[in-house]
């Protein structure tokens, strides 16, 4: 691909391990660099600045989704068939089987289910010394939640977790987090076919909508486990990071958390702080299949652009002092969730988990304390946590 020499050039590798344990300073310069840049080692164009990264969500005609979100062509082929890949009617109507499941409507309905688990979790652990954040907390209330609403069988949950972080892991650039990832993402598109195949899902639950749809021959019956992959992958990890990084950043900044304390309707803007700040999702790509005008800079038709939300959520042409934690900020336009038509069909399970459990936690707990040094996980898409020893 011949690149227009007025077009900046990065050579670092946003993909390393370094960078994905501290990717910030990297976006800092891909935004200073301008309004698309090119990635050397992925050879791919990159937004990251907010303007541009959501021209390129809300333009779905232009940068199509179809061709895959991966930055490898193994991912992209392996995940045809999703809603994540797919673009306008075959989209709408994928998306269409599962909707009415996660419509604010139908999560009210889960609103007592969901405070009753996140009651019983930080009741548990509070009893202990020690706990650590992300497993004690972030990771037992989503993983307590998706599996019965998916619909998987209780045979197989036990590795649920790390399918679902080596499926994000294996959308990055061939590198070798993904080369690594690959086999235990193989695994969950197998359990996923064999679920399907022996009809295992839950009664009344969104893997049997899935069923449902396929013998109404709404969909082919080939692409039910990737929708079943599809919805239970992002609804793990994403909310697990959202929730471990509240826990940090309010260990961080404890009046923060006394204001929450004192005034609960604050949770909703500082949920949405916390994934503008620490954004789950670092980036998926789009093609686009026609030259285009992007920030004043000209994108070749056929190109594959990356969009790195995590990095639009830092931009200081959208936000003020843009690395800082405000929970009084006005964070709504924050891209964490992506935008536009593919926008996260589980955001609205994902703010109910994470402001439940942090009101709950409000009530019972006076501060938050970090114990130790945090880890992260080493992993091409998603940004979170693995460790977080807290008392």
């Amino acid at each position: 691909m011949t690149v227009h020499a007025t077009i900046p050039r990065y050579d670092e590798d946003i993909y390393s391990t370094d960078a994905i344990l501290d990717p910030y300073p990297h976006y800092a310069e891909l935004r200073a660099l301008g309004p698309v840049v090119w990635l050397a080692k992925q050879k791919v164009y990159a937004v990251a600045r907010h303007a541009e990264c959501k021209q390129v969500l809300l333009d779905d005609s232009t940068f199509v989704s179809g061709d895959g979100v991966a930055l490898n062509p193994v991912a992209n082929r392996l995940g045809r068939g999703t809603t994540l890949s797919s673009d306008g009617e075959d989209h709408a109507l994928k998306r269409s089987v599962l909707a009415h499941r996660l419509t604010p409507r139908a999560l009210r309905a889960l609103n007592s289910a969901v405070e009753e688990k996140a009651e019983k979790i930080v009741d548990v652990a509070i009893e202990k010394q020690w706990v650590d954040g992300v497993g004690d907390l972030a990771t037992a209330l989503p993983t307590s939640v998706v599996p019965d609403l998916v619909g998987w069988p209780e045979d197989g949950r036990e590795d649920l977790l790390r399918w679902a972080g080596a499926t994000f892991d294996s959308l990055g650039p061939l590198n070798r987090h993904a080369v690594t990832a690959a086999r235990a993402a193989g695994e969950m598109l197998a359990f996923s076919r064999r679920v399907v195949r022996e009809r295992s899902v839950l009664p009344g639950s969104m893997g049997a909508d899935v069923l449902a749809a396929a013998d109404q021959n709404r969909l082919q019956r080939s692409q039910c486990p990737a929708l079943m992959v599809d919805y239970l992958a992002p609804s793990l990890d994403t909310t697990i990071g959202a929730i471990s990084a509240a826990l940090h950043l309010f260990s961080q900044h404890p009046m923060q958390w006394g204001e929450v304390r004192k005034d609960p309707d604050l949770l909703p803007n500082a949920v949405n702080e916390v994934v503008r700040h620490s954004s789950p999702l670092r980036a998926f790509s789009r093609r686009a299949v026609r030259q285009v005008d992007v920030g004043g800079v000209t994108v070749p038709r056929g190109s594959r652009v990356l969009v790195i939300y995590a990095s639009a959520n830092r931009d200081p042409r959208q936000w003020h002092d843009p690395d800082s934690f405000d929970i009084n900020r006005d964070a709504s336009a924050q891209l964490g969730f992506g935008s536009g038509v593919h926008g996260c069909a589980g955001q609205g399970l994902a703010r109910l988990e994470t402001r439940t459990l942090l009101r709950v936690l409000s009530e019972r707990v006076e501060r938050i304390e970090l114990v130790g040094t945090p880890s992260y996980a080493v992993n091409n898409v998603i940004h979170r946590f693995d460790r977080l020893r807290g008392a």
